[in-house]
């Protein structure tokens, strides 16, 4: 990095630091925010939109679908998955959409997942803090989201550790095929 492009990063960390982004518990993300800010980061989808549906029925079962529209290589992708929750119907239908391009995804597993609330005397209207931690059986990593919608912060964590997992995914690959 020149000396312009590391204050700029500098800048834009304690921006987000400012915000409530913990990037030391979050090293896949900052790895992501060190691409997209040196021009290297390139995303496995845009997004169109996604949206998350929970029902409380009269017999007291619950259910969540979400359904996410994704745009892949010029390719719109819709699916619609079920879930324990939200988080982890959305986390389904974005496999769903992305594991036929990026078979590495099926190897990575969440298994960690923090909330916390950063200011607590706004109470449900709280910013908050969502830390995720990935593997793929080799390596662990952790992501992160902040907002004041916690479905908004927990995606937000949820794409930037499977982005990551994907980014490692292609390193590990382009540095076989050089070995």
């Amino acid at each position: 990095l020149g000396d312009e492009q590391a204050a700029h990063l500098v800048d834009r960390v304690k921006e987000l630091e400012h915000r409530g982004y913990h990037f030391e518990a979050a090293d896949g993300s900052f790895e992501l925010l060190l691409r997209k800010e040196t021009g290297e980061y390139e995303p496995l989808f845009r997004l169109e939109s996604w949206r998350a549906i929970v029902e409380k029925r009269a017999d007291g079962r619950v259910e969540t679908e979400a359904t996410i529209k994704i745009w892949v290589d010029g390719e719109r992708y819709v699916r619609t998955a079920e879930g324990n929750g939200p988080v982890h119907a959305l986390d389904r239908a974005l496999r769903d959409a992305l594991v036929e391009i990026h078979p590495h995804l099926a190897q990575i597993d969440l298994v960690n997942f923090k909330v916390r609330i950063l200011d607590e005397t706004k109470g449900t209207g709280a910013v908050t803090r969502v830390l995720l931690d990935a593997s793929d059986g080799e390596e662990i990593w952790g992501s992160i989201g902040v907002s004041e919608n916690v479905i908004e912060a927990s995606w937000e964590a949820l794409v930037d550790s499977l982005e990551y997992g994907m980014q490692v995914s292609r390193f590990k690959a382009i540095s076989t095929s050089r070995a």
